[in-house]
């Protein structure tokens, strides 16, 4: 297939693009800086600049773009950086691919994020679940609303609800995995809250395997959901420590702020739609994945 790839320096997208190149699919990424090779193509979401014709030759468009809102105190301006970063980027390519009018298939992967949902306990949560009202769910609602003029023009649109994804090198482990690996990381809060989980090779297995499917609308990007007690304590015996020092709510609440709510939270999310298409995972439990943390995945 012709893919172009937004948001491809991040650490999903820099997973993926090499894998779908290795699997013999033609990738094109879109870049805000200067262009260094022909595959990078220039486009400016905020000032809603881009060429048509750097999607019109693609069979689909992946948008992984997106700031991490992790990395710093989810302040009020960071807050509508989060918001607009993914609403500009996701409004541009919807609109510009909503103006292709030739005949060729096109898909729109889209990122999204499973605190779709917000907290909801011990509630099994597939993908006809209604939208959660924390600040994560709001984003996630303004950020799947942008695709509707891709929608309206009759492309496929699949909203990529990801959930935790396992790696040694970045992603929602970046923080835990030191503390794990010098034996004082444990549970986090109460450790009763349910995170949804799948590994990085998942991750991007799904969403290639999205590519060719013919799904449509929200799809959970999880494996399953565990305990976050037990997420941790799976990692923790395979990089062969102790995990027994929890990490205190108020204490999360004070680091963290808003996004608190994420790791505290309890989401009980589930591949519905991805197992009914038949997509089978890599690493199908917390012990499979975990030894692919600690050997370096």
């Amino acid at each position: 297939m012709q893919v172009v790839v937004a948001g491809s320096h991040g650490f999903i997208g820099g997973a993926l693009v090499p894998q779908l190149r290795r699997d013999g699919h033609l990738v094109r990424v879109l870049v805000r800086g200067a262009t260094r090779s022909p595959d990078e193509t220039w486009w400016d979401p905020d000032a809603g600049r881009l060429d048509p014709s750097a999607l019109g030759w693609a069979d689909a468009v992946i948008n992984l773009a997106g700031v991490n809102p992790g990395t710093r105190p989810l302040t009020q301006a960071r807050k509508q950086l989060v918001v607009s970063s993914r609403v500009h980027t996701t409004r541009l390519l919807s609109r510009t691919l909503a103006t292709l009018d030739d005949e060729r298939p096109r898909a729109l992967l889209q990122a999204s994020g499973i605190g779709a949902y917000g907290s909801r306990g011990e509630d099994v949560l597939d993908e006809d679940e209604p939208l959660g009202t924390t600040f994560f769910a709001t984003v996630v609602r303004q950020w799947e609303a942008a695709t509707a003029p891709a929608q309206e023009a009759g492309v496929r649109v699949v909203h990529l609800r990801s959930g935790v994804v396992l790696s040694s090198h970045g992603g929602a482990l970046g923080r835990l995995l030191p503390l794990i690996k010098l034996g004082v990381g444990g549970r986090f809060g109460s450790g009763k809250q349910f995170w949804p989980w799948l590994t990085l090779t998942d991750e991007v297995r799904a969403i290639e395997h999205l590519l060719t499917a013919t799904v449509a609308g929200p799809v959970n990007l999880v494996t399953r959901a565990d305990r976050n007690t037990d997420v941790v304590s799976a990692l923790a015996k395979a990089f062969h420590r102790p995990a027994v020092v929890p990490v205190p709510a108020f204490a999360l609440r004070a680091v963290l702020g808003d996004f608190s709510s994420e790791v505290l939270g309890s989401n009980r999310a589930v591949p519905g739609v991805l197992e009914a298409d038949g997509f089978v995972p890599t690493h199908p439990n917390l012990a499979a994945a975990a030894r692919w943390v600690a050997a370096g995945g």
